[in-house]
């Protein structure tokens, strides 16, 4: 993340999220006449979870604040005296399982019915990964009429007017300037989320339970109903029936989720 050079001194208005923010940005010395040099951060209040993990399967030691959670997992599970409701599971999931899952996020979650950042502008896009390697591109075509269904590898705009197909990358070009076009490639480099299960409507802020939705896939439920088992009161078992996948670009920064719901209901 990257911070501007304007100085905060009003910290009042911030919730201790965005001031810890504020603390670990990237910032940059604009008075070194070489290239621009990061500022150095003070990082002694930092967790090193690599750090206390070595030393915790070595001697069982931890540093004061870090407890060991008692809970029925296979594995030790840590959390923060000084903040109840975080844990810190090491090694959650393997590297063949990651792989798994970040296949499946790239080729089934963005699939519909289940909806993408991409749906406001082109509608539900059907196969974009395997558009990507197909190098296909993504045309409109505003004469379609009005209910035409564009096909499996197509999409349907919002408007009426509007329609969305992939089509190969040759035959677009053949057409010259007068259609509008966006490569697969872009799309999927652009792709920020997808939602799976029940759909969240982020203009309401809600779930809307009149859109189209599958069911979360089996195994990823039975993965969510095992990782957040510590959370979970004795005898409970967490039930997913919607989930939101976050691709990122490049560096992953801060986020903070503020659900208009209750926090009873959510993980």
């Amino acid at each position: 993340m990257y911070g501007s050079n304007k100085a905060v001194t009003d910290d009042t208005d911030r919730t201790e999220f965005r001031k810890t923010e504020k603390k670990y940005k990237l910032y940059y010395d604009q008075n070194s006449k070489r290239k621009k040099q990061p500022k150095q951060v003070d990082l002694s209040e930092v967790l090193d979870f690599k750090s206390f993990l070595d030393s915790y399967h070595q001697n069982g030691e931890l540093p004061p604040e870090i407890v060991v959670v008692d809970c029925r997992f296979d594995r030790p599970v840590f959390g923060l005296e000084s903040r109840p409701g975080f844990y810190f599971i090491p090694g959650a999931l393997s590297v063949d399982e990651q792989c798994r899952w970040i296949r499946d996020s790239l080729m089934s979650f963005p699939q519909p019915p289940n909806r993408t950042n991409h749906n406001a502008i082109y509608g539900p896009i059907s196969d974009l990964f395997a558009a990507v390697k197909e190098r296909k591109v993504l045309v409109e075509d505003e004469n379609m009429p009005a209910g035409l269904d564009s096909g499996s590898n197509g999409c349907v705009g919002n408007e009426d007017t509007c329609r969305w197909s992939f089509c190969e990358e040759d035959s677009v070009l053949s057409r010259g300037r007068s259609c509008k076009s966006v490569s697969a490639s872009v799309l999927l480099r652009k792709l920020r989320w997808s939602t799976l299960g029940l759909q969240f409507d982020w203009s309401k802020r809600n779930y809307n339970v009149s859109l189209p939705h599958n069911k979360i896939p089996d195994e990823l439920c039975q993965l969510a109903k095992k990782l957040a088992a510590p959370a979970m009161p004795m005898g409970e078992e967490f039930q997913p029936e919607a989930a939101i996948v976050n691709y990122f670009a490049s560096e992953i920064g801060g986020k903070l989720v503020t659900p208009d719901l209750p926090w009873t209901l959510v993980i």
